[in-house]
């Protein structure tokens, strides 16, 4: 574990930190600590920051009630600028936006990016604005049993690939039924947080059965 005095602060005092959700591993926010505001990060396992504008500490959250719990805190190859992953109680943005990076400068004609969280928002999307000819709007007309008959369609037709030993197969219809699964949880308005937080959960579970059995 590095050690503060070996993270080197600029001429100022400050060194950088890129503020990451730890369920959707989004960008945040960019902002600087103090050695002293590191420490109390540290201590109160919320992130306090240096506001280089008013010339003060500020502990994220303290009026707002938007903290930010630390999850971890890396350092990078320099030791120069930090990431500090955290669980968000609310907008990391003072605009109210979840993010504060929000404006687009330059987007690839080529190249395009993939999130589950952008698929999700896809969907939400279809299932407002019905867009005439679309799968999923013809999915979101049908209702809840025949999404449900797919999903259960898709689970089959993993099996069947699994069991043929068909990589390439089973790859295809995995995408498949994480699709029909993400137009359910769209349905019933289950959010891609919720389930990301389940899985932490789980995965929390499973490290200490993982430590009593080791005992």
């Amino acid at each position: 574990m590095l050690n503060i005095d070996e993270l080197k602060f600029d001429e100022n005092g400050l060194i950088p930190a890129i503020v990451v959700d730890s369920i959707t591993k989004k960008v945040l926010t960019l902002a600087y600590m103090s050695r002293e505001s590191l420490k109390i990060t540290m201590e109160k396992g919320l992130t306090c920051f240096y506001s280089r504008s008013r010339k003060e500490l500020w502990l994220k959250g303290e009026t707002s009630g938007n903290y930010q719990h630390v999850v971890s805190i890396t350092a990078d190859c320099d030791n120069d600028a930090l990431t500090v992953v955290v669980e968000k109680d609310g907008p990391a943005c003072h605009t109210g936006s979840d993010s504060c990076f929000t404006k687009p400068v330059y987007q690839s004609e080529e190249l395009h990016e993939f999130t589950v969280d952008g698929l999700y928002e896809l969907l939400v999307g279809r299932k407002k604005d019905r867009p005439e000819g679309s799968y999923t709007t013809y999915l979101f007309d049908k209702g809840i049993d025949k999404i449900l008959k797919k999903v259960g369609e898709e689970c089959t037709e993993v099996i069947i690939g699994g069991k043929a030993g068909d990589k390439a197969e089973t790859i295809y219809e995995i995408a498949d039924l994480a699709y029909h699964v993400m137009v359910l949880m769209v349905e019933m308005g289950i959010s891609t947080e919720e389930i990301h937080r389940e899985l932490a959960s789980r995965h929390i579970i499973d490290h200490k059965v993982k430590q009593e059995k080791m005992k």
